[in-house]
C-alpha cells in the first residue's frame, strides 16, 4: 500500500505541478490563461480524485486573486467555485484553512465586484460544510452544544479502518470526509475573521453581503456552538464589526458622489444617477450600520446572553442618539420588532423588557444632534413602539413598570409642549408628537391586573388639558379649606386638591384649577390638543372600574369644567362644546349605573360620593350661571352656530333636570338644594331685569330662562311618576316646590309693579310670556302627597282639603294673595288664567258643590 501511495502521488504531481510552474514562470497573460483553463478542466473532470497536489493548486489560485487582469481573475475564480461547490469533501483536512483563505482573497479583490460578492457566498457554503461535519455523533457538554472534536475524530478513524480494506483499490476518491479530524472551531473562526474584515470593505455591496453572511451563519448554525464559542463570536467579531461601522458612519465624508461617466452629450459628460439615499459615503455606511444593528438585535434575542445584550443596547442607544435620522429610526424599529415578536410568546426575559424601556426613556430625555423634524420623528416612533409594546406585553407590567411607562410618555409630551408653544397658532393643527400621544393613549389604559393604576393614568391625561387662569381663582379658595385625596403607586404620588364648594364664587365664570400634579407643567396655550383629548379622556374614564372611577371622578369633572369655561375666551371654539358633551356623558353613565346597583352592597364610600356631588354642583353653578343663556357680542357667531349652542345648553338642562334630579341619586340634601337653586337663579334672569331693558335681551336668553323655570315645574310635579316615585325623588320635589313657589310669587308681584309703572305703554313681550307661562304651569302642576307636607299651610287647610279630589293643587293656596291682585291686570290673558286658578282653589276647598238654594 505504501508503494501504491507513493506511485499515485508521483503521478498526480507530475500532471498538476507543470501547470503551477508554467503559470509562475511566464508574464504572458495568454499563457497564464491557458494554464488556468487546463487547471479548470482537471478540477471539473477529476477534482475528486486529487489528493497530493492541493497545496500547489491553492497557492496558484491564491496568486491569481491578486492579479489586476480581469480575465485571469475570472478564470481563477471559476476553478475556486468548482472546488468550493463540489470538492470540499475531497480536500485534505490540512488544506481546508488554505482554501478558506483563498476564498477570502477573491472576496477582497477589487478587479470584479461580482466575483467578490459570489466569493462571499462561497464562504457561506464553507461554513455550511463545516457545520455538517459537526453533526457526526458529536456529544453535548452541559447541554450547551459544546462539540467534542477529539471524540469525533476517533470515531471517524474507526470508521476509516473498517472501510479501508474493501475500498483500498479505489484510491482516495471514495475516502470518508476528513472534516471531522480537524479543529472545526478554528475553521469557523477563520471564516468569521474573514467576514469581519470584509465587513469593513470600502465597497458597500461587499461589506453588506459579508455582514448578512456572518449573521446568517450564526443564525443557522449557532445552536451547534458552545457557550464559549458564542462569547468569542460576539466579543471578537460581532461587536467589533458593529463598532467599526458606527465609527465609519459618524466620520465618513458627507460629500455627494457623482455616478460613473457614461458618455457625453452636447460636449458635457453624462453620469449615472445615484439615489439620494446612497450618494455619500456616510449614507452608505449608515446603511451598513442599520443592517448590523438589525441583525445584532435579532441574534442577541435568540441567544439571550445578558452581557452581550447590555453591550448591544449601548450601541443601539448610541445609534439612536447620535446617528442620522435613518439610522435612529431603523435602530428603534429593529429593537421594537424583535421585542414585539417575543412578547406574545411569553419568552421575553423581564430584564430585556426593562432595559428597552430604559433606552426609550434615556433617548426621550436626551437632546438630539440633528434637526428638530428628525428628533420629532424619532420620538414619534418611540411612542408608537411603547404603545405596541404595552399591548403585546402588558401581562409583564407591574405597577412600577406601568408607572415608568407613563413617565416616559409624559416626558416626551412635556418636552414637546415647551418647544412647540406656537405650533398650533402657526400651522393650525396639533404638533405631530402630541398627535402621537393621542393615538397611543387608548392603548395604554391599565390592564385588569393594574386596576389600581387608573387614577394615575387618568391623572396624567388631565395634565394635558388647559388650566384656568390663577388670577380668576376665588380669593376664598384657601389651602386649609381643601380636602385632599392621595393615591400612592410605588414611589409616585398624585395629590389632588378639591376646592371647598362653600367658597366658590358662582358668579365668576372660572374654576379653581387645584393642584393636579405628578410633576409641574405649564399651561398649554392652544385648545386644539384639548379638543382631540377630551373625547379620548371621557371614553377611557367610562372604561375604568367603578371604584377607581369614583376615586378620580372629581378630577375628571374639574378637568372638563376647565374646558367648559373656555367658552368665555373662545365662544366659537369646539373645546367647550366637547367638554359639555363629555360632562353629560359621565354624569348619565354614573347616574344610570348608580340606579341599577341601588340596593346592592356599595363598595364606594359615602365621603367619596359627597365629594363627587360637590364638584358636580360647582360645575353646574359656574357653567349655567356664568355661560348659558347669556347675551353674546353682536355678530360673534353665525345663526346656525347660535342655534347649535342653544340646543347644547338645553341638553345640559335636560340632563340635570330629567336624568340627574329625577333619578335615585345619592347626593346629600345640601347638594340637591344647590342644584335646584342653580336652576332657579337661571330662571330669574328675565324677571330680574329692569322692565325698560327687557326688550334688549336676545330671544335665546329668555327662552333659556323659561326652560329653567319649566324644569322647576317638572321637578315639583308628580304627573306620570306615581310608579317611579322614590325617596330621592321625593326629596327633590320638596326642595323644588318651595323654590318654585317663591320664584312664581316674585314674578307675579314684579309683574304688577312693572305694569303699574309702565302705565299705558306696552308691556315687554318676554315678561308677559313669562307671567303667562307661570300661570299656565301652576294650573297644570299636580304635587305628590309627600310634597304637600312641606308646604307652609295652616293645619286647617291641610286637613280640610277634598279627600276625593285626585288632582292635588294645594300649592295654589300659597299664591292666593297674588292671584287676587292680578284680577285687575290690564292683560286679558292674565285675567283669564287667574280666573282658572281661582276656580282650582275653589275646587280644592270643595266650594263649587255648595248649593245655596237648598
Amino acid at each position: 500500500m505504501e508503494d501504491l501511495h507513493t506511485e499515485l502521488r508521483s503521478l498526480e504531481c507530475a500532471v498538476v505541478s507543470p501547470l503551477r510552474v508554467l503559470y509562475f514562470s511566464t508574464r504572458s497573460n495568454d499563457v497564464r490563461a491557458g494554464a488556468l483553463k487546463i487547471l479548470l478542466h482537471v478540477l471539473e473532470m477529476h477534482g475528486e480524485r486529487l489528493h497530493y497536489s492541493w497545496p500547489s493548486i491553492l497557492e496558484m489560485l491564491r496568486s491569481v486573486a491578486d492579479e489586476s487582469e480581469k480575465d485571469l481573475v475570472t478564470l481563477g475564480f471559476q476553478s475556486l467555485r468548482v472546488i468550493m461547490n463540489d470538492g470540499l469533501s475531497s480536500i485534505p483536512a490540512d488544506c481546508l484553512h488554505v482554501c478558506i483563505d483563498v476564498t477570502g482573497a477573491y472576496s477582497a479583490q477589487n478587479t470584479e465586484l461580482n466575483i467578490s460578492l459570489t466569493a462571499v457566498g462561497l464562504l457561506w457554503t464553507t461554513t455550511d460544510f463545516i457545520a455538517k461535519g459537526l453533526l457526526y455523533g458529536l456529544k453535548e457538554e452541559n447541554g450547551t452544544g459544546i462539540l467534542d472534536v477529539q471524540s469525533t475524530s476517533k470515531q471517524m478513524e474507526d470508521v476509516n479502518r473498517e472501510e479501508e480494506a474493501p475500498n483500498s483499490m479505489n484510491g482516495f476518491c471514495d475516502q470518508v470526509p476528513l472534516i471531522n479530524v480537524v479543529d472545526c472551531d478554528k475553521l469557523l473562526f477563520s471564516v468569521f475573521s474573514l467576514l469581519q474584515k470584509l465587513g469593513a470593505d470600502e465597497r458597500p455591496e461587499v461589506r453588506n453581503s459579508a455582514v448578512r453572511t456572518l449573521f446568517q451563519t450564526l443564525g443557522s448554525h449557532g445552536h451547534k456552538l458552545s457557550k464559549s464559542m458564542w462569547e468569542d463570536c460576539l466579543w471578537n467579531y460581532v461587536f467589533p464589526t458593529l463598532e467599526r461601522a458606527s465609527h465609519m458612519a459618524a466620520t465618513s465624508s458627507k460629500d455627494e458622489w457623482q455616478g460613473k461617466e457614461l458618455g457625453t452629450r452636447g460636449g458635457k459628460a453624462v453620469h449615472m444617477l445615484i439615489h439620494h439615499s446612497r450618494n455619500t459615503a456616510q449614507k452608505q455606511w449608515d446603511e451598513t450600520l442599520v443592517l448590523l444593528v438589525k441583525k445584532s438585535v435579532h441574534l442577541l434575542f435568540r441567544c439571550y446572553m445578558s452581557s452581550g445584550w447590555e453591550s448591544l443596547l449601548l450601541s443601539v442607544k448610541s445609534s439612536i442618539l447620535h446617528g442620522s435620522k435613518e439610522v435612529s429610526l431603523a435602530a428603534i424599529n429593529c429593537l421594537q420588532s424583535t421585542v414585539i415578536s417575543h412578547s406574545p410568546k411569553g419568552n421575553l426575559p423581564m430584564d430585556y423588557l426593562k432595559s428597552v424601556l430604559e433606552v426609550y426613556e434615556i433617548v426621550l430625555q436626551s437632546s438630539k444632534n440633528y434637526g428638530g423634524n428628525a428628533a420629532s420623528k424619532v420620538k414619534q416612533e418611540i411612542l408608537h413602539g411603547l404603545g405596541e409594546l404595552y399591548v403585546q406585553a402588558q401581562g409583564m407590567f407591574d405597577n412600577g413598570m406601568y408607572t415608568r411607562l407613563l413617565v416616559v410618555v409624559h416626558t416626551a409630551f412635556k418636552q414637546d409642549s415647551t418647544t412647540n408653544n406656537n405650533f398650533e397658532a402657526e400651522f393650525g393643527h396639533v404638533p405631530p408628537l402630541q398627535r402621537t400621544v393621542l393615538e397611543i393613549l387608548p392603548l395604554l389604559h391599565p390592564a385588569e391586573h393594574l386596576s389600581s393604576m387608573w387614577s394615575l393614568f387618568l391623572g396624567e391625561i388631565l395634565q394635558y388639558l388647559p388650566i384656568s387662569d390663577s388670577s380668576l381663582q376665588s380669593a376664598e379658595d384657601k389651602p386649609e379649606k381643601t380636602s385632599t385625596g392621595h393615591h400612592v403607586h410605588g414611589s409616585n404620588k398624585i395629590k389632588h386638591q378639591m376646592p371647598d364648594s362653600s367658597s366658590a364664587n358662582t358668579e365668576d365664570p372660572s374654576l379653581s384649577s387645584g393642584s393636579n400634579t405628578c410633576g409641574t407643567m405649564a399651561s398649554i396655550p392652544g385648545y386644539l390638543l384639548a379638543e382631540k383629548l377630551v373625547p379620548v379622556l371621557v371614553d377611557l374614564f367610562l372604561q375604568a372600574p367603578a371604584l377607581e372611577k369614583c376615586t378620580v371622578f372629581p378630577e375628571i369633572v374639574r378637568g372638563l369644567a376647565r374646558c367648559m369655561t373656555t367658552r368665555r375666551d373662545s365662544p366659537e371654539g369646539s373645546l367647550w362644546r366637547l367638554a359639555v358633551e363629555g360632562f353629560n356623558r359621565v354624569l348619565v353613565d354614573d347616574t344610570s349605573k348608580l340606579t341599577a346597583t341601588r340596593g346592592s352592597d356599595q363598595i364606594i364610600g359615602k365621603p367619596s360620593r359627597i365629594r363627587l356631588w360637590k364638584e358636580v354642583a360647582d360645575v353646574y353653578e359656574i357653567f349655567l350661571l356664568g355661560y348659558c343663556g347669556r347675551a353674546l357680542p353682536p355678530n360673534s357667531l353665525s345663526t346656525s352656530t347660535l342655534a347649535a349652542d342653544e340646543s347644547l345648553e338645553m341638553n345640559v338642562l335636560d340632563i340635570l333636570g330629567d336624568k340627574i334630579l329625577k333619578s335615585q341619586i345619592d347626593a346629600p340634601p345640601d347638594i340637591l338644594q344647590r342644584l335646584v337653586s342653580t336652576l332657579d337663579r337661571c330662571a330669574s334672569r328675565t324677571c330680574s331685569l329692569p322692565v325698560e331693558t327687557v326688550e334688549l335681551m336676545p330671544s335665546h336668553c329668555s327662552r333659556f330662562s323659561l326652560a329653567c323655570l319649566q324644569k322647576l315645574f317638572l321637578l315639583s310635579s308628580c304627573n306620570d311618576e306615581i310608579c317611579g316615585w322614590n325617596l330621592a325623588r321625593s326629596e327633590v320635589s320638596k326642595i323644588s316646590i318651595m323654590i318654585l313657589l317663591t320664584r312664581c310669587d316674585y314674578i307675579l308681584k314684579k309683574f304688577l309693579i312693572d305694569e303699574n309703572d309702565l302705565g299705558d305703554r306696552r308691556f315687554p313681550a318676554a315678561r308677559l310670556d313669562e307671567v303667562i307661562f307661570v300661570l299656565e304651569g301652576l294650573a297644570r302642576l299636580v304635587v305628590h302627597s309627600d310634597t304637600v307636607s312641606v308646604l307652609p299651610l295652616h293645619p286647617y287647610l291641610k286637613g280640610g282639603l277634598a279627600k276625593e279630589n285626585g288632582d292635588k293643587r294645594p300649592h295654589l293656596f300659597i299664591l292666593f294673595q297674588s292671584f287676587c291682585e292680578l284680577v285687575i291686570s290690564r292683560e286679558r290673558k292674565v285675567r283669564e288664567l287667574v280666573q282658572v286658578l281661582l276656580k282650582f282653589i275653589s275646587m280644592e276647598l270643595a266650594l263649587e258643590k255648595i248649593n245655596l238654594a237648598s
